[in-house]
């Protein structure tokens, strides 16, 4: 590019920056106003600060202007989540230079590039425990109920390389998971290790209750009927459908509409509604896993696009939470969906832990499209009061957001987390299928490595946890070498160098 053409285009690229970096300035000044009531705490208030910024830096398409930058050599905007204004202002002063003018928009602050980078290593080593050599992903390993007398397995997976200990609250017993505890304690202790202990409160988690069938073994394929009621008094024997199917949550039935999505059993059965009343609903299948599918009690049942209240503790939760507080490190949220849930766990803790409740981590699991939707004010509440840790529950996400869908919510999550210096815990299905057969599939392992990218990757129990744990180990320390976060790390690759093809 000739010169005085260059100097023309970083002149009309410095106007176009400037007004958007005032634009940003200015809503994000008004996000801060409005919620700077809220920030309790000092460690959450620069981060609070950087996160207004970038959501009102989100509310515009930068695309064109991204890709016009990088022929001036300047960068594109593409990695300023925990350091918004201060890449703003780096661009402006930099084509300012090249336009040889003056701006009168700040120059970054000292520091201001590495404070998000180091505001979220307090953030993860607070929560979350202190990172394993070698790698910057901490691994947590949900326990089995064997960890409540196998201490054999809970060192080898020490040994493996486990930093966070998962106990979920929707199995076992109080004392199971004390067993677990102490033993997890002890173990670590005995390898020097600082080994954290998340307990997982169940949630409110809908479910079928109960299956009845005037059939034997059913199975459900496209076009067939099931009735879901709260009734379990009065079933119509003379149903002609193949399966009536129970939820006691009268609130469901009141909010559904006809044509809402219905979502049985991780997504293997799909439904519309075809009828409502007061306390059920007619469904018709709309595609099932396979041919055809039975459907079993126990099954989860999700509900992507109907609004309806469910409180988000129970009188068990409750006790959990009790127990968690006593005896674990972090207390675990699922199925979060608002800043309103959020308020009413620091109610909880507050009621339990009272002034002191404000230095327990919380971690909220996101798993429904209405906590993607609500995720920066759960976001500003949660952190404003709370240590505060998120896991991308990819479970009941995909089956909400569908698959194709989930792969952008995934890393849009990321990036609003990078922004607040929240860590992430990367969930659900993590090396499935080498936990259970032995052998990983290609997919999980590369899966596995854009794990990498999160703070800490969660893997489910099974026969092969331990192999688990040693396989993502590797990964991680491999990766480190090549990726943090959205930045790739240019170390030299053997690859590279055609002075030396190894092919002769």
């Amino acid at each position: 590019m000739p010169e005085e053409k260059r100097r023309q285009e970083a002149l009309r690229l410095l106007a176009e920056v400037s007004d958007l970096y005032q634009q940003v300035k200015a809503k994000g000044d008004l996000y801060q106003e409005v919620h700077s009531a809220e920030v309790d705490r000092p460690a959450f208030r620069q981060s609070a600060e950087n996160f207004a910024y970038y959501l009102a830096l989100r509310n515009y398409d930068i695309r064109k202007l991204q890709a016009e930058l990088v022929p001036l050599g300047i960068s594109s905007l593409g990695r300023l989540e925990n350091k918004t204004l201060a890449t703003l202002q780096s661009v402006i002063h930099s084509l300012a230079s090249i336009a040889e003018v003056e701006t009168d928009i700040p120059r970054p602050a000292v520091g201001a590039f590495s404070r998000g980078d180091q505001q979220l290593a307090r953030n993860v080593f607070s929560i979350l425990g202190e990172k394993s050599p070698g790698r910057n992903t901490l691994i947590m390993v949900t326990m089995p109920s064997e960890a409540a007398h196998d201490r054999d397995l809970i060192r080898s997976l020490i040994g493996a390389g486990m930093n966070v200990a998962r106990i979920n609250c929707a199995h076992d017993t109080a004392e199971d998971w004390l067993k677990m505890i102490q033993n997890i304690r002890a173990l670590a202790e005995e390898a020097e290790k600082d080994i954290r202990i998340l307990m997982d409160i169940a949630g409110p988690k809908i479910r079928t209750e109960w299956v009845f069938t005037q059939y034997k073994n059913p199975k459900l394929e496209k076009g067939d009927e099931i009735l879901l009621t709260s009734n379990f008094e009065d079933l119509p024997l003379n149903y002609s459908g193949k399966v009536v199917a129970g939820s006691a949550i009268d609130s469901i039935y009141r909010a559904l509409q006809i044509g809402d999505p219905v979502l049985i059993d991780d997504g293997s059965i799909e439904t519309r509604v075809l009828k409502t009343g007061l306390d059920h609903a007619v469904l018709t299948v709309t595609k099932v896993k396979g041919d055809r599918v039975r459907l079993k009690a126990e099954k989860g049942l999700n509900f992507p696009t109907t609004d309806f209240e469910m409180p988000i503790v129970n009188d068990k939760d409750r006790s959990d939470i009790a127990f968690a507080c006593q005896h674990a490190d972090i207390v675990g949220c699922s199925f979060v969906r608002t800043a309103e849930d959020i308020q009413v766990i620091q109610s909880v803790l507050k009621d339990i832990l009272g002034p002191e409740s404000g230095e327990m981590p919380i971690l909220a699991k996101i798993e429904t499209v209405k906590a993607v939707n609500n995720l920066a004010s759960i976001i500003y509440q949660a952190a404003s009061h709370n240590p505060f840790a998120l896991m991308i529950a990819r479970g009941d996400l995909a089956v909400e957001t569908g698959y194709i869908r989930l792969a952008e919510v995934q890393q849009e999550i990321l990036w609003l987390a990078e922004a607040a210096d929240v860590p992430v815990v990367w969930g659900t299905e993590v090396l499935a299928n080498l936990i259970k057969t032995g052998i990983p599939s290609r997919a999980e392992v590369t899966d596995a490595a854009e794990g990498a990218r999160s703070d800490c990757v969660m893997i489910n129990k099974g026969q092969k946890m331990v192999e688990a744990v040693e396989m993502l180990d590797e990964i991680f320390k491999r990766m480190r070498r090549h990726q943090y976060k959205k930045t790739p790390q240019l170390r030299a690759l053997n690859i590279a160098d055609l002075l030396n093809d190894s092919s002769d």
